[in-house]
């Protein structure tokens, strides 16, 4: 098997919440390396069936690669929301359901896809580099107003004007390192991350239409669960666990036309060892709701 290139986060409690048993169906959303995908068909076995769902080219090749010869295992190339989408229509229903909406360190490690400030690369992040829009192209075309709003609502800076007119008055940008040295002259912090952490946050999730995705994709996530089926979402800011958690209220409760029971009452986060071990892995909330 090849080396895993992605540690998986929160992976016992993943398998604690959504109980994996033989010969269930699971879906991936983001499979990703095959992180949290091996520890579940460990657990459904060979009578189980698996469909993983990854929008990247070379996630979806290391997958294919891992899971060689097994014959209960589909790939499907693209995002969650069209692959949802498919499923539903195909009539699909599955046991486990899951989406780790982290980016993989993959990703981040890898400076020619842009998406980390640490090293210099194009500043890229698409998450599927068939989408036509990269980062550079929506910095260095944005109107002000147009930053401002993205700068607020994905990454929640209190003074996205300020920032949004620095980084407009200094097009255009090509690289990770540029436009990170561009914040850093006008962010000012005591914190320990970046200065251009919460910038670079918010325009990877408007490059991917992440937020909107996700929104998208909830409703349909929970009527594709069977009865009695779990579904589990792992996200990473506070943007996307208000949208989990709201759509398992909307769906959940005690309400007699509630379709969800709702598992964890407060998410879930990494053990202090997990963290030593996947630095990544301390902003990890896990949501699990079961289908009624």
């Amino acid at each position: 098997m090849p080396k895993q290139k992605h540690i998986p986060v929160l992976a016992s409690e993943v398998l604690d919440y959504l109980q994996p048993k033989k010969g269930e169906r699971y879906l991936d959303l983001t499979a990703g390396y095959g992180g949290h995908s091996s520890l579940i068909l460990d657990k459904i076995g060979e009578k189980g069936q698996a469909v993983l769902v990854d929008r990247d080219e070379e996630a979806i090749k290391t997958l294919k690669s891992v899971f060689a010869g097994k014959e209960n295992v589909r790939f499907i190339h693209d995002d969650f929301l069209t692959a949802s989408k498919q499923l539903a229509s195909e009539g699909e229903k599955f046991d486990v359901i899951l989406a780790d909406l982290g980016v993989s360190s993959e990703h981040l490690n890898n400076q020619m896809r842009g998406f980390s400030f640490m090293n210099e690369g194009p500043l890229d992040m698409r998450m599927d580099p068939r989408e036509k829009t990269t980062a550079a192209d929506l910095i260095n075309e944005s109107s002000e107003d147009e930053m401002v709003k993205i700068l607020k609502k994905y990454g929640e800076l209190a003074n996205a004007k300020k920032v949004a007119k620095h980084i407009i008055e200094n097009r255009p940008y090509q690289t990770t390192t540029e436009l990170a040295e561009t914040v850093a002259q006008v962010v000012r912090r005591k914190k320990r991350t970046h200065p251009a952490t919460e910038v670079f946050q918010a325009i990877r999730i408007a490059v991917n239409k992440e937020l909107e995705l996700l929104t998208s994709s909830l409703p349909i996530w929970i009527e594709l669960l069977n009865t009695k089926g779990r579904l589990g979402v792992i996200s990473f800011h506070s943007l996307e666990d208000r949208l989990v958690k709201q759509a398992f209220q909307e769906y959940g409760g005690e309400r007699y036309d509630a379709r969800l029971q709702i598992v964890t009452k407060k998410p879930v986060m990494s053990s202090d060892n997990e963290v030593v071990f996947n630095p990544r892995a301390r902003s990890a909330k896990l949501r699990v709701a079961q289908r009624k």
